[in-house]
C-alpha cells in the first residue's frame, strides 16, 4: 500500500467506524451479563483485561435489553461471563455470538468445585462458595486466552478466594444462634443464601421481581409473620421499598433493605460485592435476633 493510500485510509476510518464498538484499553476483553459476574472478572483479571458490565447501575438486570452497541460488545468479546436463564436478552446475544467463537462461561454451570445447584434459582452468587467456583472458571478461561499473564491471574484469584472464604465464615458465624430463622422478602432470590445459612426465605412473589403477590400469598405470609414473631419485611434496593410498605404498615413491621446484588443501584454504585454482602449479613442479624457468640 502506498503512503498516499495509507493516509487516505486513516482519514476515512474515523468516519466509517464512528458507530463501531471497540473495547477500551488493551488485553483481553470480558463482557459480564450482570454485576456479580463483572466483579469476579475484574478481581481475577486485574489490569490485564477490560471488563464491561452490560447492566448499568440502577438498571434491573432481569429486564435488560441490549442495543446494537451492547450486542456488538458481546460479539467482539474474548470472554462473556453470564448466568444462563437469568437474562433472556443476554442468552440470545450469547447464542448469536457462538458463530464468532466467543468464549462463553455460564456461571450457573461452572463446576470445578461444584456446589449443588438449586433448580429454578439462578442467584448462585449469594453463596460465596459458589462464587468462588465461578472465580476458578474465570481463572481457567483467562489463562487459556492470555497465558503470558498466568501468574497474575492465579494470584488475583487466590486473593479473591480468600476474601470469599472470610465472607462465608462471617455468615456462618454471624447467623448462628438466631431467635428466628425465617426472613420475609419480596421475590424468590435467596435460596442459595438460605441453604448456606439455614434461613428460610419466604418470598411474596416468585422469581420475577416485577410480579404482584396474590391475596392468598399475602395471607399466608401474614400468618407466618404472626406465628414466628417476625419483625422485618425486606425490600430490594433496586426496586425500592414501595412493594412492602403496605404490608409493613398493616402489620407494624419494620421495612429494611436486603440486596440480592443482581446489580448496583445509584446509591450503591460506590460499593462492591463484599461490602454489600456484609450489609446483608448485618440486616439479617438484626432482623432475626442473631447472637454470633452462641455459635462460636
Amino acid at each position: 500500500m502506498s503512503r498516499l493510500s495509507r493516509l487516505l485510509l486513516l482519514l476515512v476510518l474515523p468516519v466509517s467506524c464512528a458507530s463501531c464498538v471497540q473495547p477500551a484499553g488493551t488485553g483481553v476483553h470480558v463482557v459480564a451479563g450482570l454485576y456479580p459476574m463483572a466483579y469476579v472478572a475484574e478481581r481475577v483479571a486485574g489490569d490485564h483485561a477490560t471488563v464491561t458490565d452490560l447492566a448499568k447501575p440502577g438498571q434491573e438486570p432481569h429486564d435488560l435489553e441490549l442495543g446494537i452497541q451492547d450486542t456488538a460488545r458481546v460479539t467482539d468479546a474474548d470472554l462473556i461471563v453470564y448466568v444462563k436463564g437469568l437474562q433472556p436478552a443476554v442468552d440470545e446475544a450469547v447464542a448469536q455470538s457462538s458463530a464468532d467463537q466467543v468464549e462463553a462461561l455460564d456461571a450457573a454451570a461452572s463446576g470445578r468445585r461444584p456446589v449443588a445447584p438449586i433448580d429454578g434459582d439462578p442467584h448462585i452468587w449469594l453463596d460465596p462458595r459458589a462464587l468462588a467456583n465461578v472465580a476458578d472458571e474465570v481463572l481457567h478461561r483467562l489463562v487459556a486466552l492470555d497465558p503470558a499473564n498466568t501468574n497474575d491471574y492465579r494470584r488475583n484469584a487466590t486473593l479473591l478466594r480468600a476474601d470469599l472464604a472470610h465472607l462465608d465464615h462471617a455468615f456462618s458465624t454471624g447467623l448462628a444462634g438466631c431467635v428466628r430463622t425465617t426472613a420475609v422478602v419480596t421475590h424468590d432470590a435467596y435460596a442459595y443464601l438460605g441453604r448456606r445459612c439455614r434461613i428460610d426465605f419466604e418470598p411474596l412473589v416468585g422469581l420475577s421481581p416485577d410480579a404482584e403477590p396474590s391475596p392468598d400469598r399475602i395471607a399466608a405470609v401474614q400468618a407466618l409473620i404472626d406465628s414466628q414473631g417476625i419483625t422485618t419485611v425486606f425490600f430490594e434496593p433496586l426496586a425500592g421499598d414501595e412493594p412492602v410498605n403496605a404490608l409493613a404498615s398493616d402489620l407494624g413491621l419494620r421495612a429494611a433493605a436486603l440486596d440480592p446484588i443482581e446489580g448496583l443501584s445509584d446509591a450503591s454504585s460506590g460499593e462492591d460485592y463484599l461490602s454489600l454482602m456484609r450489609a446483608d449479613l448485618a440486616a439479617l442479624e438484626k432482623a432475626d435476633g442473631c447472637h454470633p457468640e452462641v455459635g462460636s
